[in-house]
């Protein structure tokens, strides 16, 4: 396996461990998934900004600024996911 196929399988894992945690605050929030999801997703970007600003000495590239990006837009998108599966059940019961 080379290096440069596992940058595919560490982003797609990235992705979706993000949106799971997006999803889990958004359902223990249980209102305002958007916010809770992007507060989630840039609390995660600012973690890995100073792992690398004061580990590496190195602020983000123009290619991790649009990750991180993406990385809160998913988790936001699974704040609000996780917010509606949790108050479709409520309202079933």
């Amino acid at each position: 396996m080379q290096e440069g196929s596992l940058h595919y399988i560490v982003t797609a894992i990235s992705f979706v461990g993000i949106f799971g945690g997006g999803f889990i605050s958004g359902g223990k929030g249980k209102h305002k998934g958007w916010l809770i999801g992007g507060v989630t997703g840039t609390a995660y970007s600012f973690i890995i900004l100073l792992f690398q600003y004061l580990g590496y000495d190195e602020l983000f590239s123009t290619e991790q600024v649009i990750y991180h990006v993406c990385y809160i837009l998913i988790c936001m998108m699974g704040g609000i996911l996780g917010v509606n599966m949790n108050s479709n059940t409520r309202n079933s019961i």
